[in-house]
């Protein structure tokens, strides 16, 4: 199963990206016995002149780079609130259902379009706090790492 991370901005050289360079790599070396890989997408921010415009236009980018049959999770403030555990638990369930793509949208400064939101298979925050999307990649990534850990009872995860 394809695991792929689509973010609008890109994310410039420094710490956070190595960062999730480094999470992610170490996800593609535990994933790959389990089945999974990884990927990252990142699209422009929109240019437009109102808030409601750009996310509009970044919500359409982030639907057209959609695998057909893939599940969405939108990262969102306003989303569910999961344990690792239960991330990981249901990235094995959607993978030993048979869902080939689970894709992980980060929105734009503005958050996420309308369109996006109802798409969304699901929405997802890691608190209720506003977070740099930066950090939400970060985060994400080293999450995405600790599931892959879990699923293969490696000691990483301590709980």
């Amino acid at each position: 199963m394809q695991i792929t991370i689509v973010a609008v901005g890109r994310l410039k050289a420094g710490p956070e990206r190595l960062l999730v360079e480094r999470y992610l790599e170490r996800a593609g070396q535990t994933g790959r016995g389990l089945g999974l890989t990884f990927a990252v997408r990142e699209f422009p921010e929109s240019r437009a002149g109102r808030a409601d415009e750009r996310m509009a236009q970044e919500a359409t980018a982030l639907i057209g780079a959609l695998p057909e049959g893939a599940r969405l999770v939108a990262l969102d403030e306003r989303g569910d609130t999961v344990s690792s555990d239960g991330f990981a638990q249901r990235i094995g369930s959607l993978r030993d259902s048979g869902v080939r793509d689970i894709v992980f949208a980060i929105g734009g400064a503005d958050g996420h379009g309308e369109a996006l939101r109802r798409r969304a298979d699901q929405r997802l925050a890691f608190g209720a706090m506003t977070w740099p999307h930066q950090i939400v990649r970060l985060l994400l990534a080293e999450q995405i790492y600790r599931a892959t850990t879990i699923l293969s009872g490696h000691p990483y995860h301590r709980v």
